[in-house]
């Protein structure tokens, strides 16, 4: 799973941010390294556990010759209160990283292998996604 080696604080302010007002990605929408990727069509946060099983969909999907890159890094915690614990007593520890992800921002791009296998394992890793996605070739 990936994590950051280090943060400057250990605990973030939650980020609830209205998507409508946000807008889609400027930065990171074209394929750049491989000749297919996949693209966020929703925004939202995706869990290093998410990009592992993607990860290793689509590696298990193309075979030896194929190459993935990955285009997110999980950097922002994420916090969680234990089950029935009563309100208050402070924030709550660490659960996990996440990605934050706009519309239209690459994920996971391949190269190496044929397009009906590349799309096809784009597809399955799709599925781990927690938010609508495309599969797009490089123009």
């Amino acid at each position: 799973m990936l994590f950051p080696k280090k943060v400057k604080y250990r605990k973030w302010q939650t980020l609830r941010e209205n998507p409508k007002k946000i807008g889609p990605a400027t930065r990171g929408i074209k394929v750049s390294f491989g000749s297919h990727g996949m693209k966020a069509m929703a925004p939202g946060r995706i869990t290093s556990n998410q990009i592992e099983a993607a990860r290793k969909a689509i590696t298990r999907s193309l075979g030896k010759t194929g190459r993935v890159w990955i285009r997110i890094f999980p950097d922002m915690p994420f916090t969680k209160k234990p089950a029935e614990v009563k309100m208050g007593k402070g924030k709550g520890d660490i659960e996990g990283y996440c990605a934050r992800v706009s519309v239209g921002q690459i994920m996971f791009e391949v190269d190496g292998a044929l397009a009906p296998v590349a799309v096809e394992s784009l597809r399955k890793g799709g599925t781990k996604m927690p938010v609508k996605v495309k599969i797009v070739a490089r123009i």
